[in-house]
């Protein structure tokens, strides 16, 4: 009985890491990767002030204050966007995103007897289905690759999402919800960084400094309330 109830549970967080990808990836036409990624990353903020409620883990004072940064910084870098309404859709769907990203933590950690292999596997499972059925519905099922973007998209279907899947959810299982959220925020960097050497998209001195404060959030979230456990050890 336990099993059926935990495989529902990763029934819906499959689904809800598939609707995550399409309304980020709609974000992503609306607003351009690096703004859409830290909208997206809202995410995490819902989960860990959930995790007391849910999961009984206690709110050090380290990431009570980290999470403080990560909220002001992600405020400064869409500060802009929120005072002229440029941005008003792709940024709502960046926040949806972000919302199903919480759904989907939550309910994969709470599936405690599907892990490894075949929790990444179904959840990639489910989450393709729920793609699948979202690009039916709205285009049909043919779709048309440009033979220059075939390389691009098997690196990340079998790196980033494959093996990516992989270790991330290996791990939901063996670390406090807590961690799991705050150490996700090193993929913000990455989308930055790649964002402007690859797509050449440009961030202003404003929004680099929203950066710093949410990745200064986490590294003083994350490793200080570390460093305070084994002292007290």
């Amino acid at each position: 009985m336990e099993e059926k109830i935990h495989g529902l549970y990763l029934v819906i967080s499959g689904a809800a890491m598939g609707g995550s990808w399409v309304l980020l990836f709609e974000a992503y036409t609306q607003i351009g990767v690096s703004i859409a990624t830290l909208a997206y990353y809202c995410g995490p903020v819902i989960v860990v002030i959930l995790s007391p409620i849910i999961f009984k883990e206690k709110m050090t004072s380290a990431k009570i204050l980290g999470f403080l940064s990560v909220i002001v910084g992600m405020i400064w870098v869409n500060e802009k966007a929120f005072l002229q309404g440029e941005i008003s859709l792709g940024l709502l769907y960046g926040l949806l995103a972000a919302v199903m990203y919480a759904v989907m933590v939550i309910f994969n950690k709470k599936a405690e007897s599907i892990t490894g292999l075949e929790n990444a596997t179904c959840q990639l499972v489910i989450s393709f289905l729920t793609v699948a059925i979202y690009l039916g519905m709205r285009q049909g099922f043919s779709v048309d690759l440009v033979e220059g973007n075939v390389l691009a998209i098997v690196i990340l279907g079998v790196i980033n999402t494959g093996i990516g899947c992989y270790f991330y959810f290996s791990s939901i299982g063996l670390l406090p919800v807590q961690s799991v959220s705050i150490l996700g925020y090193v993929e913000p960097l990455s989308a930055l960084i790649f964002s402007a050497a690859i797509l050449g998209e440009m961030l202003s001195v404003g929004q680099i400094a929203g950066a710093v404060l949410i990745l200064g959030g986490v590294a003083y979230g994350e490793l200080l309330g570390k460093k305070t456990k084994l002292l007290k050890k």
